[in-house]
């Protein structure tokens, strides 16, 4: 079973990682950041990211999440792809606070398998705030990166595909749901 960072903390614009060996080592400094303003109450969007059923209105064709410290978040977008080529498989919540974060670690796409079968994940912070008129600032931020090409060239489809996740949550938005 692939490990998950442990510990992540930012100091003076660099990140720090507890590797799985228990050695310090510094990361890439890329940070992927995307901010969106959407037509949904802070009770929605929340619903939206942390449920299974929230999740399946505009994040991938199915999923398993359990809403804990260690806890599943896995993304599935293509139930026909051999098992482990699914999508977000064996990811991890790392941390929540209800209504406002939630952080899990991410794997890289199957057209990447070096990195997507290695043993570093990047991680995931996705940050809420409830602004006036029931809508809410969304605010994903990817970190975690390693030095290298091929690292590049990952941090490269994340920084376009974080854009589409959040222009099918403000479609879900517009739709008429319960929890809008």
């Amino acid at each position: 079973m692939k490990k998950v960072l442990a510990l992540a903390v930012v100091v003076q614009g660099l990140c720090y990682s507890s590797s799985p060996a228990g050695d310090a080592e510094i990361l890439n400094d890329k940070i992927i950041r995307k901010i969106r303003i959407v037509n949904c109450s802070i009770d929605s969007v929340w619903w939206k990211w942390t449920t299974h059923d929230g999740l399946r209105t505009f994040f991938g064709e199915d999923n398993n999440i359990e809403l804990k410290v260690g806890g599943s978040f896995e993304i599935y977008f293509s139930m026909e792809a051999p098992s482990g080529s699914r999508g977000s498989e064996g990811c991890k919540v790392i941390s929540y606070l209800p209504k406002e974060m939630i952080s899990f670690s991410w794997n890289a796409p199957p057209s990447f398998p070096d990195i997507r079968n290695g043993e570093h994940h990047t991680w995931v912070v996705v940050m809420l705030k409830a602004l006036k008129g029931n809508r809410t600032e969304v605010t994903i931020n990817h970190l975690g990166w390693l030095k290298g090409e091929d690292w590049n060239q990952v941090h490269n489809y994340f920084n376009k595909a974080w854009i589409t996740v959040l222009d099918r949550l403000e479609a879900s938005c517009k739709k008429n749901n319960p929890h809008r």
